[in-house]
């Protein structure tokens, strides 16, 4: 690409003649024109905030760059990359150094590959100024300088460690898709400044404390129940205290105070009342309203930017209806956009969309219709296709009987539901019986009878396509238990009549499949269902808190295994070595990591390691797990595991839960908005609609994303439309979405205006938001 090509201001050179507007006016739109809005309104509807060059070969690039399967090259390489440490030492399966370097390499080049198709794609000064992009590079040499010099020790039998590891889950945030993780780190250190000072305050407290302890009892003589001095160290009683906050230790670090006198108790008390209920209280607030207040402001960006991504798609398709009228985009011109963002989308939902925009009915749209085009696509549509059942079409007599119109009746009927509910309910209570009972042990096939009544009954009555289309989870699932238990039962009852019963795994299978049929309740009752329609809306967005989780539990299990590895060995039950007793360090003899059995919890790979930081987020004997290490290593240790304690437990995990209140909250009492609105009075007026009480929401509708099968059985009026639409209205396709929504009401409105900004309109692209290159 030349260097002219790589400005802000060469737009208007590929796209015509017209003033101020990218396509000449009512010049003939190219499909360069088209691939340019595209990329505006894709990049609108998912939020990517990509300065990219406009030059017609940069857009291809764009394109080529998006595109889903380089995408899913990229995260299986990310993935492979950082499943390299299954397989170096410490590993789970030990690999020879050349083979897991040889991977190394190759993932290091895929990445490298796709960071210069990006550089291909922005201006270059933008690149260099960016610094995900610097980041990244420099961890691909860093890596490169790290296998170097670690091939050359290795191979001169000296001491090495592979330091880069610890940079592997970086590449997982600074990869251009990785936008809501860089958008969790950003928000968590904005937030720092405040955190750090309540955090100064809270071990000033604890310090106070630490020192009253010291010299309150002290000198009192006191031992501990393992005979050791009792609060005579102020480093122990400072860690001591600190546990006792995590309340791990509580009452234990107590007792021996307790026991001397009840008066001492009044210490503790107060100590737990201050740093566990106020402090930490506080920190849940500051740091969730610090991390809010942050991530408000970069939706309150993205809503911006989105708006002004799509008044460039717009000034590129606009054309001039008449002299000194406002510019317009025609149906053509729409539809062929819409075909070229969303591929997939139906001719029916499409039109149903232009409806929506165009409510005049004149062929065009202007700028503020063209603008909700993005919000427009991420509503979930749901359109349902009527198709007559296959014994209406075999024998329409027998199927149109009264008999059959009774039966299928009785099926659709709330009544039955509620029956079936009623038996798997008995069942539950049969499964929780004794098994060896030959009534108890026959019951089954009763159950199992009854269940394969209902799918026959069902399948009866709604069309089989319907019945099992690819979004009707919960026939899929009641269909499969159902089929796979009965195949168990009939393989465990044959087994046992052979008299040459040895398979445990199969009476496994039978019991793990009898309990999943009772996870089907939950989808009949109104408020489990709601609970969990809610939770599958927030999917996504704790998605994201566990990417950032994986991330920082990668990072320390890499500085855990190489501090602790082999300090600590698990032996087998049967195992009769000595060692045993102490988990391979004489170190540990006697202490209360040993005696508890704690020897598997160690940092001798990168399974237990992370096993291992999943104990300690928990908190619950995390002073004992801490204390071990630091018994076989040095005190300083502990250093480490408060550390983490500090990062995961107080910081991350504050945000995670107090966000997904605020979500949970939102999406329980979430109300649509006005496009949704404009959307379900189009489908009304075209008589389109799915009546509610006929669709009734549930884990199904949650799950479904683009068209479903609506048999004629489901409805009884013969002249439906053979197809309708149904708005899942609580559903958001993006994070972005999600967010959006939970901020709305503190956006200002001007954040929903389009960009009128004429420096932005002579230009082909829009100013990043300010955090665009974090």
């Amino acid at each position: 690409m030349s260097e002219p090509e790589k400005g802000e201001n060469i737009p208007d050179e590929s796209a015509g003649k017209g003033k101020g507007i990218p396509n000449g006016g009512n010049a003939a739109k190219t499909q360069e024109d088209f691939d340019l809005a595209a990329i505006y309104v894709s990049d609108a509807q998912y939020n990517r905030n990509i300065y990219f060059d406009t030059s017609p070969h940069a857009v291809r690039l764009y394109l080529l760059y998006n595109y889903w399967v380089f995408k899913l090259l990229l995260y299986f390489f990310i993935s492979v990359n950082l499943s390299l440490a299954i397989f170096e030492e410490p590993a789970v399966f030990l690999l020879p150094v050349w083979a897991t370097m040889l991977v190394e390499l190759l993932c290091l080049l895929v990445f490298t590959l796709r960071l210069v198709h990006y550089a291909k794609v922005i201006p270059r000064d933008k690149f260099w100024k960016d610094p995900k992009n610097i980041c990244i590079i420099a961890i691909l040499m860093l890596t490169l300088i790290d296998m170097v010099s670690y091939g050359a020790l290795k191979a001169a039998n000296l001491y090495s460690v592979r330091w880069s590891r610890v940079l592997r889950p970086l590449l997982l945030v600074n990869v251009t898709e990785g936008r809501q993780l860089r958008r969790a780190f950003r928000s968590i250190r904005n937030a720092l400044p405040q955190i750090f000072y309540v955090f100064l305050l809270f071990m000033f407290s604890v310090l106070v404390f630490s020192l009253m302890g010291l010299k309150l009892l002290g000198k009192r003589g006191l031992t501990t129940t393992e005979g050791a001095p009792y609060f005579t160290n102020y480093l122990e009683i400072v860690f001591e205290l600190y546990v006792l906050v995590t309340t791990a230790n509580s009452p234990d670090v107590m007792m021996p105070a307790y026991n001397a006198s009840f008066i001492f108790a009044a210490f503790f008390i107060l100590y737990i009342l201050i740093n566990t209920y106020i402090f930490m209280s506080v920190f849940l607030a500051v740091v969730y309203n610090n991390y809010k207040k942050y991530l408000k402001e970069e939706v309150r960006q993205l809503v911006r930017a989105k708006r002004h991504k799509m008044a460039r798609a717009f000034a590129v398709l606009q054309e001039q209806r008449e002299e000194g009228g406002q510019p317009v985009v025609t149906q053509a011109s729409w539809n062929q956009l819409v075909r070229q963002v969303q591929p997939d989308i139906s001719n029916a939902h499409r039109e149903l969309l232009w409806g929506v925009c165009d409510d005049k009915n004149q062929g065009y749209i202007g700028k503020v219709a063209f603008v909700q085009l993005a919000d427009l696509l991420n509503i979930e549509v749901i359109t349902l296709k009527s198709r007559p059942h296959p014994l209406q079409r075999l024998c329409p007599a027998f199927y149109q009987s009264a008999p059959s119109r009774l039966l299928c009746r009785v099926v659709q009927h709330r009544g039955f539901v509620i029956v079936y509910d009623l038996i798997i309910l008995a069942n539950a209570v049969f499964i929780g019986l004794d098994e060896e009972n030959p009534m108890i042990a026959n019951s089954e096939w009763v159950f199992l009878a009854l269940y394969l009544l209902e799918i026959l009954l069902k399948l009866y009555v709604f069309e089989p396509r319907a019945f099992f289309s690819k979004h009707s989870f919960w026939n899929w699932f009641d269909t499969i238990v159902v089929i796979s238990a009965l195949i168990a039962t009939v393989v465990n009852s044959a087994m046992k009549s052979t008299g040459n019963y040895t398979s445990r795994q199969i009476l496994d299978i039978v019991f793990i499949l009898r309990v999943l049929r009772l996870i089907r309740v939950v989808d009949s009752i109104k408020r489990f269902r709601a609970i969990i329609n809610t939770l599958i809306r927030i999917g996504p967005a704790i998605l994201t808190f566990g990417q950032l989780i994986i991330v920082v539990y990668y990072i320390f299990a890499m500085v855990g295994m190489e501090l602790f590895k082999h300090k600590v060995t698990f032996y087998e039950d049967d195992s009769s070595n000595p060692a045993k007793a102490y988990c391979g360090n004489p170190l540990l003899r006697g202490t209360a990591f040993a005696q508890l059995n704690y020897c598997k919890n160690n940092f001798n790979n990168v399974v237990s390691s992370f096993i291992l930081l999943v104990e300690l987020t928990v908190v619950n004997q995390w002073h004992v797990l801490s204390s071990g290490f630091a018994t076989v290593t040095h005190a300083s240790a502990r250093i480490f595991f408060i550390l983490f304690h500090i990062v995961v437990v107080i910081i991350i995990i504050n945000i995670f839960v107090a966000f997904v209140l605020e979500a949970f909250f939102v999406e329980y009492s979430v109300n649509k908005g006005d496009l949704q609105t404009s959307l379900e009075k189009k489908i009304e007026e075209l008589e389109l609609a799915v009546a509610q009480e006929k669709m009734e929401e549930n884990l199904v509708n949650a799950m479904e994303t683009i068209d479903n099968d609506l048999g004629a059985n489901q409805s009884p009026v013969p002249s439906l439309p053979s197809l309708m639409f149904k708005i899942a209205s609580k559903r958001y396709r993006t994070v972005d979405a999600l967010l959006q929504r939970m901020f709305e009401a503190d956006l200002d409105p001007e954040d929903f205006a389009e960009n009128d900004n004429p420096e932005a309109q002579d230009t082909g692209n829009f100013a990043n938001p300010t955090f665009s290159s974090a």
